[in-house]
């Protein structure tokens, strides 16, 4: 059953530039500096943090103090009488932080959130678990990024490995792996066009450093120049493997937010009252072992299912695609083009902090439904565990 009475206001969103792994993010504690972004931008749009009922966190790295995540940084931004959930799902964290807080609305939990996500994937925490019965008392530890970005402990496998089992079983060849990361290159650069002008539309700047130090990241580091010859005379990543580096995201660091809230309030707080922004029904499923990139059609095809349209109706499709594989399978089983969705960029291409990715994906389906004019857009994206979450927007 499709939602009746969640919205977003149009322009009540933002993401962070995505900082390359390793760069100018890499000492920033993602909780204080998605608090601060948060805090600066609510004052570029003169919205009182008095007008939020609750907030919605989502991360997936731990960092510093995190333990006390949403009242810490509600506090932080000047709303400490309130509180709220914290949301880990990996790659569908954005997803969920939407999910969960458009569920809380529609049941009359909350009316007004401020959905924050975020994620530092540089310098990731490296944890020491107790072993008292190991030889000598010695304790387990884990490296809290690399370890599980290597290791499905379930399916016993790297995620990359997941791209390779889906190219193997449905014939995606390195040529067609080579094709969609060009397509999408091309698309992402549409973004830069004109100084930048989409990502203008939603893309609001971190700062880092402290007093005469300061600076203002207001575009993305890292990047990668993509050429057919470029990616033609790199090596699979995997022994007779067919992925390559160049055909698969990068980690990076970065913060989305977003206002999820009633009709009539996301009407009081929108930048344009003509442009409503409806949220209508998600997806999500669990396949098999392994075949992670497979997942994002069924998400896709539950949440439609709940939003009562069909692929057809669809104006606008966004994906998280953290391999060219994932968007070649859903493109071959749906009969869809490449060039017919993720207009104006993806994480193949701008990289992937984990918690916002998603969310930042979702924003920019929404401008570009504005552009459009309005209608219905699909986003659906996969997760760690072979898993995938997705969601249909109304705009206009």
């Amino acid at each position: 059953m499709a939602l009746k009475n969640v919205f977003i206001p149009y322009g009540g969103y933002w993401s962070s530039p995505f900082v390359k792994w390793q760069g100018s993010l890499a000492d920033e504690n993602s909780v204080t500096l998605a608090a601060s972004t948060a805090a600066r931008w609510l004052q570029s749009r003169e919205i009182s943090p008095e007008v939020f009922t609750s907030v919605a966190l989502g991360f997936t790295v731990p960092q510093k103090h995190s333990f006390y995540g949403a009242p810490w940084l509600a506090g932080l931004i000047g709303a400490p009488g309130i509180t709220g959930p914290m949301y880990a799902q990996a790659c569908a964290t954005g997803a969920r932080v939407l999910a969960g807080t458009a569920f809380e609305i529609e049941a009359g939990l909350t009316e007004t959130v401020l959905g924050l996500t975020f994620d530092r994937c540089s310098n990731g925490p490296h944890v020491v678990y107790p072993a008292p019965n190991a030889p000598g008392g010695t304790a387990d530890s884990e490296n809290w990024v690399m370890d599980n970005f290597n290791k499905d402990p379930y399916a016993k496998n790297a995620m990359i490995q997941t791209a390779e089992n889906v190219a193997k079983e449905h014939g995606i060849s390195r040529e067609e792996q080579d094709e969609c990361t060009l397509i999408r290159n091309d698309q992402y650069n549409q973004a830069l066009a004109d100084d930048r002008a989409f990502q203008k539309r939603y893309m609001f700047g971190v700062e880092v450093g402290r007093g005469k130090r300061a600076k203002i990241i207001d575009a993305d580091d890292g990047v990668f120049p993509t050429t057919k010859e470029g990616l033609a005379n790199l090596k699979p990543v995997l022994p007779e493997g067919t992925v390559t580096f160049g055909a698969q995201t990068h980690p990076a660091d970065g913060n989305a937010g977003m206002i999820i809230t009633t009709k009539d309030r996301a009407e009081q707080l929108s930048k344009d009252k003509s442009i409503p922004v409806q949220v209508l029904g998600f997806g999500q499923c669990r396949v098999g072992k392994g075949m992670m990139p497979t997942a994002p059609l069924p998400a896709a095809q539950q949440a439609m299912k709940a939003a009562g349209v069909e692929l057809k109706d669809m104006k606008a499709i966004k994906s998280h695609n953290p391999f060219a594989v994932n968007d070649v399978y859903f493109a071959k089983q749906t009969g869809k083009k490449l060039e017919e969705f993720n207009n104006y960029g993806s994480p193949l291409i701008f990289g992937h902090p984990q918690g916002p990715t998603g969310l930042r994906v979702i924003i920019e389906l929404i401008e570009e439904l504005a552009i459009l004019g309005g209608g219905y857009g699909l986003f659906t994206g996969c997760a760690a565990g072979d898993t995938a979450m997705a969601t249909v927007i109304k705009v206009g």
